[in-house]
């Protein structure tokens, strides 16, 4: 080839280049002032994630947003970018909403603001068809946002009531002698008071999030996957009902030490196990009955 086709090839190559690194450019420096505005938050969020057992699994919810995105890549990269100024406005209510958060003192509008401002973002710069790609991904990451603490007291209480409720008609039914007055459960050798630590809620968050993923991986149909993230609340209730009773028959059967202290907490990994089984277990049988459904109709 000669110097004249060498220098055609680098003009035909040249915008293309230029244009992924002005675009590495962009991102860098948002990143840099995305850092800025939101270190104080990002910082609270993970202690919360250290601390709080409910929300342990928030570190494994961009991590697996991230492998999402990863796995997209091909379907991203031969997408064109058709940027959009109604992205503007949603970054605009994303940083209001963070100005909102930061002096109220709350920290859900606070963290959620940053979602909402990665949506605004990718509108503004890549488009709509982009932000279609990535919608999953995207809405994913709110499972790793700490609901209010007022909406938490609000779903906590009623489940405390409806595990002591459960976990009392299931010791009935074996016989245990047993009297409830809302969550405490009386024994004849001692009174089981279902706490807010035992209401269930972590297991049911948890819950939710494994069975949006399992969804993700191992089932095709859309309405299926939003089936198992909504049917993963009923069985993490029952689930916890469970677990109230075999504390229920360990202090009746052996010993109330027992119940409270290492077989309590042992007995909360092996429901939470039980709990997958039992998601799993559904969606086998629904999948079953499809293939069943079918071999009917041939």
């Amino acid at each position: 080839m000669n110097h004249t086709g060498q220098n055609a090839a680098l003009e035909r190559l040249a915008p293309p280049t230029l244009a992924r690194r002005t675009l590495w450019v962009q991102a860098t420096i948002l990143a840099v002032l995305i850092g800025f505005l939101y270190h104080d938050v990002l910082l609270v969020l993970v202690r919360d994630w250290i601390h709080d057992d409910n929300y342990s699994h928030g570190f494994f919810v961009p991590l697996f947003s991230a492998y999402v995105l990863w796995l997209r890549r091909k379907r991203l990269s031969a997408m064109p970018a058709v940027p959009s100024w109604q992205g503007l406005l949603i970054i605009v209510g994303a940083l209001a909403t963070l100005i909102v958060g930061v002096l109220g003192a709350e920290l859900f509008l606070s963290r959620s603001s940053l979602v909402l401002l990665l949506a605004g973002l990718i509108i503004y710069f890549l488009g709509w068809g982009w932000f279609r790609v990535v919608l999953f991904p995207w809405a994913f990451l709110f499972l790793m946002i700490p609901i209010p603490q007022i909406v938490f007291n609000q779903i906590t209480l009623p489940l405390q009531f409806l595990a002591s409720w459960l976990g009392s008609c299931l010791l009935a039914l074996l016989g245990v002698p047993v009297l409830r007055e809302g969550n405490v459960i009386h024994l004849p050798v001692m009174d089981l008071e279902v706490v807010e630590a035992c209401s269930g809620i972590r297991s049911l968050v948890s819950l939710v999030t494994l069975a949006t993923i399992y969804g993700y991986f191992l089932e095709p149909r859309i309405w299926l996957r939003i089936f198992l993230a909504l049917a993963a609340v009923p069985i993490a209730v029952a689930a916890n009902g469970l677990r109230v009773m075999g504390t229920g028959l360990l202090a009746q059967y052996w010993s109330p030490d027992k119940a409270e202290g290492f077989f309590h907490t042992f007995a909360g990994w092996v429901i939470f196990l039980l709990s997958l089984g039992m998601l799993f277990g559904l969606h086998g049988g629904i999948r079953w009955l499809g293939r069943w459904g079918r071999a009917r109709e041939l």
